[in-house]
């Protein structure tokens, strides 16, 4: 099991790409506009929804005073949907754009190939904002001739319905298509020689896998199978971890840059059976790779990791409000966003 790594807290982020100078410095520009942390700490600590609400005053999430949960929910898909039209605009290289767009295709295809196993009506409720648009892919799934989807989705398709009738696991279908993602993100980063792109997705793969075990340990579950290839970490330490007990995980991990991740989001499961510490750590992992973007004067990376940090901000805005409408207690909140 290999424990040494070549760097100590994030991967290398690239060097400088001079054609991007003029959407870095708008990228710049907007990320002066992105919420202050005191503004998520006063969502989070807001009385109820509607004190939630107020909170985004003056802010680009200003919402009316009596705003129902529709209305925010329609503004904050709108809000998303600008970012990545923005992100598309701003980007030189029409493969990333490609990959990023694809999250909405594989998420399509999730949820049709669940309604395809079970025999439920295929529907029409599909994201429009991915590479194949939602009336191709309905029609795609709903006569099942995936033909007409592109190569790398005909593969999700085929592997996701092959693992879900081995044993009628409809779990199986997303550890299928998760697999069939994570290795086109990395043969695309590889075809774009993207260290950055690398790298975030070998982040990724690995924060998955530490949220997949602790779920898998919390379930009792024994699926080691369903752990993605291609991250830092070897896939030998995550089965190894299947077997030991939480109090050690961080330990396991210590020759790590994850040790602070597993640590904290382990003790929190033990000690509470829940995974909001977990994705609270991973998220903010994630997001201190992104911020060391801040080091590249011009380059697609800042680009990117805008997306990203802005896509993140949406939900947590999501999060907290959806946690106020429903009443949920504070410090749940507050352990999950802070």
């Amino acid at each position: 099991m290999p424990g040494f790594f070549e760097y100590f807290n994030y991967p290398p982020v690239g060097a400088d790409d001079w054609r991007y100078m003029f959407q870095t410095a708008q990228v710049r520009s907007l990320e002066t506009q992105m919420l202050a942390r005191t503004t998520i700490t006063d969502m989070a600590n807001a009385m109820d929804f509607s004190s939630a609400v107020a909170s985004l005053g003056g802010t680009e999430y200003t919402l009316p005073q009596q705003a129902s949960g529709e209305d925010v929910e329609t503004a904050l898909v709108q809000r998303r949907a600008l970012v990545r039209e923005l992100f598309a605009d701003w980007m030189l290289d029409e493969r990333i754009v490609e990959v990023f767009r694809s999250r909405a295709d594989f998420a399509n295809l999730r949820l049709a190939v669940r309604r395809v196993v079970t025999d439920a009506p295929v529907g029409t409720d599909y994201s429009g904002q991915g590479s194949v648009s939602a009336e191709v892919f309905q029609e795609a799934l709903g006569e099942q001739n995936y033909a007409m989807l592109p190569e790398h989705m005909r593969e999700a398709a085929d592997e996701a319905a092959l693992a879900y009738y081995q044993n009628k696991d409809i779990r199986q279908i997303d550890a299928a298509i998760d697999r069939v993602e994570a290795a086109y993100r990395l043969r695309m980063a590889g075809q774009v020689d993207g260290v950055f792109l690398r790298n975030l997705f070998r982040v990724q793969i690995d924060l998955t896998n530490i949220r997949t075990m602790l779920r898998l340990k919390l379930l009792d579950a024994d699926q080691r199978d369903v752990l993605l290839e291609g991250g830092f970490v070897s896939l030998d330490r995550f089965r190894q971890g299947l077997d030991l007990g939480y109090e050690v995980l961080g330990s396991l991990f210590f020759g790590t840059p994850y040790h602070q991740v597993m640590e904290a989001g382990a003790a929190y499961v033990a000690a509470n059976g829940s995974f909001l510490k977990v994705e609270q750590q991973c998220d903010e992992y994630l997001l201190g790779f992104l911020r060391q973007t801040m080091q590249i004067t011009a380059g697609p990376q800042p680009i990117i990791a805008f997306l990203l940090v802005k896509e993140h901000e949406i939900r947590t805005v999501r999060l907290i409000l959806t946690a106020k409408r429903n009443n949920l207690d504070t410090k749940l909140i507050l352990d999950r966003v802070a």
